[in-house]
């Protein structure tokens, strides 16, 4: 199986399995690569309906080049645990990255939420993010407001009293449930609005559907979030079953 870049070729190849239609797998196959290679190509280059052959080669270029220049002496990645590729992992972090920024997080702040995602500890200090993203700590603290006001992240001490930032289930949870009052606060506005604009008319008719509508995803995303939190609450706390 071929190893290192993909060449431009290939990059071809996977633009015309993406046009016409192909599944990952398929496009990996014929690459003789593996699946994992084509997804982590095509995500961090625009997705499948954006991607453009000769943009992610030129892309591709660039950050190798912007890579040599900010790693002194020419070093390699530091070594990963658990016998991890140090190139795959930088490469899915890219990734990952990649799509938080096309759902909206500006790249500071994803690349954040994306190095508390794959850290084994599930949390981190300022000095640590500092540190793992080359960055100032500065730029650091400026996401981690953002993403503390989103509900993204959030704090807590650890047994050296130093400040750590967690994603984890819980803050996702939290999220959610922020996301369902959200919603309701809509809904609400929307309905407000029928009385203003008179139940009658077209107007009112379709702030009223809008309420509906909204209500109704709210809710579901409550339930949804309370039985994710049930469910996987009772998994991880189950005692391990004996013979």
């Amino acid at each position: 199986m071929p190893g290192g870049r993909l060449t431009q070729q290939e990059r071809r190849q996977i633009a015309l399995g993406l046009a016409d239609g192909l599944a990952y797998a398929e496009i990996a196959r014929g690459l003789d690569r593996p699946t994992s290679t084509v997804t982590r190509e095509v995500m961090r280059n625009g997705g499948p309906t954006a991607y453009r052959a000769d943009l992610a080669h030129r892309a591709t270029e660039h950050r190798a080049r912007r890579r040599s220049r900010t790693t002194p002496g020419g070093s390699q990645a530091p070594a990963q645990p658990h016998g991890r590729d140090a190139e795959a992992v930088r490469e899915y972090e890219e990734a990952f990255t990649a799509l938080l920024v096309r759902q909206g997080l500006p790249r500071m702040m994803a690349r954040v939420l994306t190095c508390l995602y794959t850290t084994d500890a599930g949390s981190l200090t300022a000095s640590e993010l500092v540190q793992r993203l080359r960055v100032s700590p500065a730029s650091v603290s400026k996401a981690i407001t953002f993403l503390e006001g989103q509900g993204l992240v959030r704090r807590k001490r650890d047994e050296r009293r130093r400040e750590r930032y967690v994603a984890d289930n819980d803050v996702w949870y939290q999220s959610m449930i922020a996301s369902a009052r959200s919603h309701a606060e809509l809904a609400e506005t929307a309905r407000r609005g029928v009385g203003v604009l008179g139940p009658a008319t077209p107007a009112a008719v379709r702030l009223e559907g809008i309420a509906r509508f909204v209500d109704f995803v709210g809710e579901s995303i409550t339930r949804a979030a309370e039985q994710a939190r049930e469910v996987l609450s009772t998994k991880a706390e189950a005692p391990p079953a004996t013979d």
